[in-house]
């Protein structure tokens, strides 16, 4: 078996996760990305996050919110997912760059556009009230 490992940014406001696409994607995933070398997993996240959303994050407010893993979206039988998921605040106005063409709030109904270790993540939340 093989592990891709990647940090994501969970922020859920109102009910409603923050989710990614990338350009010519269908599937919707978090925030955030993998490691380079000798960065910490808040490095990580604050690093994709400019990239991706063009916001940066408090560093200081992040907070570890859980691992979950699952088989990689698009990937032979046997890749997993490991995602390390944290809650930051942040400032600026939420944008798509890079390779992300748009962002979304999602709810638990939405369940079938996301990656499966998103889809975890979705029905965790569901089952604690925090999202919709």
């Amino acid at each position: 078996m093989s592990t891709i490992d990647k940090v994501a940014w969970l922020r859920v406001v109102d009910g409603k996760l923050l989710a990614a696409r990338s350009a010519g994607k269908d599937t919707w995933y978090l925030p955030g990305g993998k490691r380079e070398e000798g960065e910490t997993d808040v490095e990580t996240l604050v690093r994709e996050i400019a990239e991706e959303l063009s916001v940066r994050l408090d560093a200081a407010s992040a907070r570890p919110a859980g691992v979950w893993e699952a088989q990689a979206h698009g990937r032979a039988d046997g890749v997993v997912v490991r995602m390390t998921c944290y809650t930051a605040d942040y400032a600026g106005e939420l944008k798509p760059s890079s390779e992300i063409e748009s962002f979304g709030w999602l709810t638990h109904e939405d369940r079938d556009r996301v990656s499966a270790t998103v889809q975890l993540i979705l029905d965790d939340l569901h089952a604690r009230g925090e999202l919709n």
